[in-house]
C-alpha cells in the first residue's frame, strides 16, 4: 500500500484499459492500425529548420523568453484571420488537449452534466473525468450527431466533433449543425466544437463551423498538430473575449504560456505559406491511404462487418455483429500481429463492445494490407471459439 495520500481525483485520471492496449500493441511484429497519430513523413522538417533559424534571426533571445499567456500577437492574428474572428477571441494553447483541460477547469463543477456524442473522443473523457463530469450521450450515424436525440434534460456543456469525427470519421451535415446550434441556444448550453481534422477533407471542405453560426455560444478548438507536427504542441481556443480571459487565467496558473519558440516558428511557417501547402500535401496522402484501406476492407472483411467510408480525417469505424466483444478479442488480434482500438473506450457510459476504430494514415500501404488481412482472419475465425 502506498504511503502517499493522493487527491481523490487521481483515481479518475488513469485508464488501465488504455494502458494495457498500448502495452500489447507495441509488441514486436505487431502492425498497429490503432494509433491516432499523423503520418510522420508529412512533417515539414526542412521548412521547420529554416523557420526556426528565421525566428532566431528576427527575434533573437526574445524567441526564448517568456511570452504573453494569450499567445504571441502575430500567431493570434494569423489564426484570427483564417477563422474570421478578432485576435482578442484567440487563446494559444499547448495543443488542443490543453484547451479541453482548461475548459474543464473553468466550467465544470463536480457532477455537472456534459453532452457528448456516442461514440466520442476518449481524450475529452480523460480530461473531464478529473472534474467528475457526468455524461449524457447523443447517438451518431454517418451524418454525425443525430439532433432528434439531443436531451431535454439540462446540461452544462455540449461537446461535438463535427468534422471527420474521432473515432467514427463522420461529417456533421449542415442542417444538423443548425439544429445543434438551435438546441444549444434555446437552452443556454455552451458548445465545445473540437476540430482537429477539418483541414483533412478528401473532396469538398466541410460546412460552416458551429462557431461561425453562433459566435457567442461556441468555443472552437483547433490545432497545428495534424498538419504541421504534434511535437510543437500548438493549439488554440476561439471564443467570446470574456471566456478567453477566464481560460487565460486558468492557463497562467497551469503553465504561464505555451512555448514562445514554437509559436515563433509557426509564425514564420505561416508567413512562408508552408501551413497551407502542408494541408494540401497531407490531404492528398490521407485520401490515397483511405482509399487503399477501404479497398482492403471490401476485399477481405467478412460480410458481417460494416463500416461507412470517411470523407476526411484519419479513421474508419467498424461494427461487428452484436455479441462480439472487441476488447476481449484484442489480445487474440495482437497474437495474430495486428492492433486496433476497441469501441468501448469511446463510450462515455459503457457499451459499443462490438465496434472498433482503425487508422489509415500512419501505416505504409504494404503494412496496411498485411494488417487488414490479419484482422479479417481473426474475425473469420470467430466461429471456431
Amino acid at each position: 500500500m502506498s504511503v502517499f495520500r493522493y487527491a481523490g481525483r487521481t483515481a479518475r485520471m488513469e485508464n488501465p484499459i488504455i494502458r494495457q492496449l498500448l502495452r500489447l500493441g507495441q509488441r514486436e511484429g505487431v502492425i498497429s492500425l490503432a494509433g491516432g497519430i499523423p503520418a510522420a513523413e508529412t512533417f515539414p522538417v526542412p521548412e521547420i529548420a529554416e523557420a526556426s533559424q528565421r525566428a532566431l534571426d528576427r527575434l533573437g533571445s526574445a524567441a526564448l523568453q517568456y511570452s504573453p499567456t494569450e499567445g504571441l500577437a502575430p500567431l493570434r492574428a494569423y489564426i484570427a484571420r483564417r477563422r474570421g474572428v478578432a485576435p482578442e477571441r484567440v487563446l494559444v494553447t499547448s495543443g488542443s488537449q490543453q484547451g479541453l483541460d482548461l475548459i474543464g477547469r473553468v466550467f465544470l463543477d463536480e457532477g455537472d452534466a456534459v453532452l457528448v456524442e456516442r461514440p466520442t473522443y476518449m481524450g475529452a473523457l480523460q480530461a473531464w473525468n478529473v472534474y467528475d463530469a457526468r455524461y449524457r450521450e447523443a447517438p451518431t450515424d454517418a451524418g454525425g450527431l443525430v439532433p432528434e436525440t439531443l436531451p431535454k434534460e439540462p446540461v452544462k456543456l455540449a461537446y461535438v466533433l463535427p468534422n471527420f469525427q474521432n473515432p467514427t470519421g463522420s461529417l456533421l451535415h449542415g442542417d444538423r449543425r443548425e439544429a445543434v446550434v438551435a438546441w444549444a441556444s434555446e437552452r443556454g448550453v455552451l458548445v465545445v466544437e473540437d476540430d482537429p481534422y477539418g483541414h483533412l477533407y478528401f473532396d469538398a471542405a466541410p460546412p460552416a463551423s458551429l462557431q461561425s453560426r453562433w459566435p457567442e455560444g461556441v468555443l472552437y478548438l483547433g490545432t497545428f498538430s495534424k498538419v504541421v507536427a504534434p511535437g510543437l504542441r500548438m493549439g488554440y481556443v476561439i471564443g467570446p473575449e470574456e471566456v478567453i480571459h477566464a481560460l487565460a487565467q486558468a492557463k497562467q496558473a497551469a503553465d504561464l504560456h505555451s512555448q514562445a519558440y514554437g509559436q515563433a516558428i509557426l509564425v514564420e511557417l505561416a508567413k512562408a505559406g508552408v501551413i497551407e501547402r502542408q494541408e494540401e500535401r497531407t490531404r492528398e496522402l490521407y485520401r490515397r491511404r483511405a482509399d487503399h484501406m477501404l479497398g482492403l476492407l471490401e476485399a477481405h472483411m467478412p460480410e458481417s462487418v460494416e463500416w461507412s467510408p470517411p470523407k476526411g480525417g484519419m479513421f474508419v469505424w467498424l461494427t461487428l455483429p452484436q455479441g462480439v466483444d472487441t476488447l476481449a478479442l484484442f489480445e487474440r488480434a495482437v497474437e495474430a500481429g495486428v492492433a486496433y482500438v476497441p469501441g468501448s473506450v469511446f463510450a462515455a457510459n459503457g457499451g459499443l463492445e462490438n465496434a472498433l476504430r482503425l487508422t489509415f494514415v500512419s501505416v505504409p500501404e504494404e503494412q496496411m494490407e498485411a494488417g487488414v488481412r490479419r484482422l479479417a482472419q481473426v474475425f473469420n475465425n470467430l466461429h471456431k471459439y
